[in-house]
């Protein structure tokens, strides 16, 4: 980490946050998600609605013996892979969009699509309607923050300081979020405000342009190393905040190394997270 003179932190006017895994923990909330609506459906006494109501959880009485069984088998473990894999191939698409050529896509979007392939893959065609399909995917907008996240935001601004999301969640998505776990966020950029997925540098040059600030007035706040190495590069200040299962990146990569060792802060797993950050900079800015 940056260790030269006064930190680069107390120049700072406004910090973006990514959301997914920083702010709120997806891992968990997903997870428990996916193992309700399956108990659901293998229970008997579920509640059976109208198919048009709204992508409620059916029961599974119209399943097949042989869905059935799948779906029995399944275990607490499994739906945590099923549930990692939902989160990579958010990864996969949003690295490999191109703005110059591919057509606009939300996250909403691929969240829904992405979910009918994985239930096609594990053999769970059919588990689930197209209404339910739609319901369950929207549960990314209902992600627990972690323990730390709305102290530690409030903490921020009581300095003044601008705090503000930048992930490539829809701006609907990322609102509801901020409203569930009560958050208090000041600002709200997404990819869908510039129309480019991180590590686009159209994102973050364009929240700090939209806060009419300078990229070194903004500290980028991610639990993600290629976040803050593509944040770095474009002049930000950079803050790590380390979250389970979090970071991508192994520690004997050279690119981990060399983007720890720029970093203005770290915050480490147990170190009480934004809360650690927000004292942290209070003694900075002092």
């Amino acid at each position: 980490m940056s260790q030269s003179g006064a930190s680069p932190l107390a120049g700072i006017k406004a910090l973006t946050f990514d959301v997914f895994g920083t702010t709120v923990d997806w891992r968990s909330s997903v997870t428990d998600e996916l193992i309700l609506r399956a108990h659901r459906k293998l229970s008997p006494t579920a509640p059976t609605f109208p198919q048009q109501a709204s992508g409620l959880p059916q029961n599974g009485s119209n399943l097949t013996a042989e869905l059935r069984g799948r779906l029995a088998a399944l275990t607490d473990d499994d739906w945590r892979r099923f549930a990692q894999e939902w989160r990579d191939s958010y990864g996969v698409f949003t690295n490999t969009f191109d703005r110059a050529t591919s057509v606009w896509k939300s996250i909403d979007d691929h969240h829904r699509d992405s979910l009918r392939d994985l239930l096609a893959k594990w053999d769970l065609e059919g588990v689930y309607s197209e209404s339910e399909i739609e319901s369950l995917s929207l549960v990314w907008h209902r992600l627990t923050p972690w323990d730390d996240s709305a102290d530690g935001l409030a903490a921020l601004a009581a300095m003044s300081l601008t705090t503000a999301t930048l992930s490539n969640g829809n701006l609907s998505l990322i609102q509801d979020l901020d409203d569930y776990g009560n958050l208090g966020f000041a600002k709200f950029f997404s990819a869908e405000t510039f129309m480019a997925y991180k590590p686009d540098p159209s994102t973050y040059l364009g929240a700090a342009e939209r806060m009419g600030l300078q990229p070194r007035e903004v500290a980028m706040v991610a639990a993600h190393m290629t976040d803050l190495a593509a944040a770095r590069a474009l002049g930000l200040r950079t803050i790590y905040i380390a979250r389970p299962q979090e970071e991508a990146w192994s520690e004997d990569d050279e690119r981990y190394q060399a983007t720890k060792a720029a970093l203005d802060l770290w915050v480490g797993e147990n170190e009480d997270g934004f809360r650690t950050m927000a004292a942290k900079l209070k003694e900075i800015r002092s």
